[in-house]
């Protein structure tokens, strides 16, 4: 099977979480309803992080993990602009309460804002067990690079890397190459452009008013990729997916862990089935080709880079 984690960014309330982001309030119950038919179809990694929903989306993943041994958790800590001593280890912790975990899996350092020195405070973590693998966020090559000296002088070693690349944002392939030449998985966000690449949107049926993504993506923006999300519908059909695994399916073939949002139990199962289909290298190219052809370049406004 290929290898996917599922992302819940959707899932917390407030700040930062699914109504002001995606403008859609999410329901508790059928949530875990997405959760129990991933888990039923193989999806056992998942990643939240603290600011999602300030802590909102990690409490209620962690009513869903209970005790299974079996689901790899993915968190994230966020450090402000000016490094403050012991911020890391209190995030940490408070995570793990809210997950109910007293382990990570894997643990993120969100943002490359002051790194060496957040790195620096997660050494203790890694080395008693409490983190299990460390990665680093929004992060360029000489960041990554950076990390690596700063943990091998500990005998340590990243574990992963999690950046923006999709269609509209495709210029991480060295980053991409570089990870997997030495060891280090590279997880691939916002592949769907927040579900502009769905299929389910466009500038005639467009995003909730009130929400950041349609600010990061206006109608005008809609325009450009109406060829692009037509092929995607195209190739999809000829397999009997959903178009919005086209993306997902693309990313895969590029080298990377897709992250995956999901909120609805049919999320999960358009995702495995999707799994069952790999593209041709000519249906790849295509796609590829068109997404350079609309000119844009995605970004969050949190992005580094």
């Amino acid at each position: 099977m290929k290898e996917i984690m599922i992302g819940t960014w959707a899932w917390g309330t407030g700040i930062n979480g699914s109504s002001m982001i995606f403008g859609k309030k999410q329901n508790p119950e059928r949530l875990r309803e997405a959760f129990a038919e991933a888990v039923k179809h193989g999806f056992l990694s998942w990643d939240t992080a603290a600011v999602y929903g300030m802590g909102t989306c990690e409490t209620l993943l962690g009513t869903m993990i209970n005790e299974r041994k079996d689901i790899f958790i993915s968190t994230k800590f966020a450090p402000g602009k000016s490094y403050k001593q012991g911020a890391l280890t209190k995030s940490f912790h408070e995570s793990m309460e809210r997950l109910g975990r007293s382990e990570a899996d894997l643990f993120w350092i969100h943002m490359p804002n002051n790194l060496e020195l957040n790195l620096e405070e997660a050494i203790p973590l890694i080395k008693n067990g409490s983190i299990k693998n460390i990665g680093i966020s929004n992060v360029s090559l000489a960041h990554i690079q950076s990390a690596e000296r700063i943990l091998q002088k500990d005998g340590l070693k990243l574990a992963a890397v999690q950046n923006h690349f999709s269609l509209l944002r495709n210029d991480q392939q060295p980053i991409i190459d570089y990870c997997n030449s030495n060891g280090i998985q590279y997880y691939a966000y916002m592949v769907l452009e927040q579900g502009a690449l769905s299929g389910k949107y466009s500038a005639k049926n467009h995003f909730p008013f009130f929400s950041s993504r349609n600010f990061a993506f206006p109608k005008s923006k809609f325009k450009k990729i109406e060829k692009l999300l037509a092929i995607m519908k195209n190739i999809a059909d000829k397999y009997e997916i959903d178009s919005s695994q086209i993306p997902i399916l693309w990313a895969i073939s590029k080298g990377t862990i897709p992250i995956v949002g999901i909120t609805k139990p049919s999320h999960a199962t358009k995702l495995a089935e999707a799994m069952e289909v790999s593209l041709t290298q000519e249906e790849l190219d295509l796609i590829e080709k068109e997404a350079t052809a609309t000119g844009i370049r995605q970004q969050g406004t949190w992005e580094p880079q």
